[in-house]
């Protein structure tokens, strides 16, 4: 994550504005581990929409029953995931059932994008 300066910045936490995450010793958790703490709109339940599906294809599709041995295992596991079967095999629906990179290269194909 990238602080609002430019600079690296640790781990960005994403939320809806429920009590829960706007409340002081929340805030305060995440400010003594150096988290940045990002919000959706007020009111609008569509900024997190995308990142629900994710997370939801995610433990649907992906993720074991059992969970995983380890952390590092979880971490090499769900990036394998994320950067392969996700972004290059996996069918969108959004996408007219193509993978979000073949999206891409169909859209640099017409804008002429190389």
């Amino acid at each position: 994550a990238w602080s609002r300066r430019g600079q690296p910045e640790g781990i960005l936490f994403h939320s809806d504005q429920g009590c829960q995450y706007t409340s002081l010793k929340f805030r305060q958790r995440l400010w003594r581990y150096r988290m940045e703490q990002s919000m959706s709109r007020r009111g609008n339940c569509w900024d997190n929409s995308p990142m629900e599906r994710l997370f939801r294809s995610l433990k649907t599709e992906w993720v074991p029953e059992t969970g995983y041995s380890s952390l590092l295992v979880a971490k090499m596991d769900i990036g394998r995931y994320l950067m392969d079967y996700y972004n290059r095999q996996r069918p969108h629906r959004a996408n007219g059932g193509i993978s979000p990179l073949a999206a891409e290269e169909k859209l640099k194909t017409v804008s002429g994008i190389s």
